[in-house]
């Protein structure tokens, strides 16, 4: 597996021959998870969505936190209730869904509305992830976690780090093209988030994303061998 020249030597390729966890200690509740687990990472505008999907379509278990996210915030959500409470009536569209523009911006703007926004999500998601995991049925499962590295905790709590990687202005230039963003907007979002050399030295893995599909799933096809071969040496 190819990695940026910004990685740390904590960055393994595909082939590596580590065992699970090798370059961190594991918790005791790793082990008594019992299916080997990856969490996903990348800046926005990495593809840790075309990744994960091609990762799903080889049959491992895919828990997307965003997508419990969404869902805890939808109408009718399990955090809604909580977020009206907390928040007020304008942060709740007609339809009952959290208002996530004024929602977002209040958030860059108050510092201190982030973390009693995440006091109410983060919970939740760690709640419905644990869920989704008792069910999975894939060999093994790959959490994705865009804030991986921010949120803290997430190393514990999976077996390696996979972390999604592209150039910064490859970031920017996809981010402007598919949510009609300005580079400014894109900018902004990216200083709330862990920088690149941060992410990689989180590492465990790391999948470059800054060629074509080919490439993209001729790495993804290496990991996933290497993680089913991680699968079999903990059924040992």
């Amino acid at each position: 597996m190819s990695s940026s020249s910004t990685g740390s030597s904590k960055v393994h390729s595909a082939s590596d021959s580590a065992s699970p966890g090798a370059s961190h200690s594991a918790s005791p509740g790793a082990a008594q998870r019992g299916k080997f687990s990856v969490g996903l990472t990348g800046g926005i505008g990495c593809g840790k969505t075309a990744v994960s999907d091609r990762f799903a379509a080889l049959g491992a278990s895919i828990i997307d936190t965003d997508l419990i996210a969404h869902a805890l915030t939808a109408p009718g959500g399990a955090a809604m209730d909580a977020l009206l409470q907390e928040f007020g009536p304008a942060f709740v569209s007609a339809d009952g869904a959290l208002e996530r523009v004024r929602m977002r911006e209040l958030v860059f703007s108050e510092p201190p509305a982030k973390a009693r926004l995440e006091a109410i999500l983060h919970p939740r998601i760690r709640a419905a992830t644990a869920a989704a995991a008792r069910v999975a049925s894939g060999p093994y499962l790959i959490y994705v976690v865009p804030l991986l590295v921010e949120s803290g905790g997430w190393r514990e709590r999976v077996d390696r780090v996979l972390v999604i990687d592209c150039p910064e202005e490859m970031q920017i230039a996809r981010v402007m093209r598919r949510n009609a963003m300005s580079e400014a907007q894109v900018r902004a979002i990216m200083a709330t988030q862990a920088s690149r050399a941060e992410r990689l030295a989180q590492a465990d893995d790391v999948l470059s994303n800054d060629g074509g599909l080919d490439a993209l799933d001729r790495q993804i096809a290496l990991l996933h061998a290497q993680y089913l071969a991680f699968c079999g040496r903990m059924a040992r």
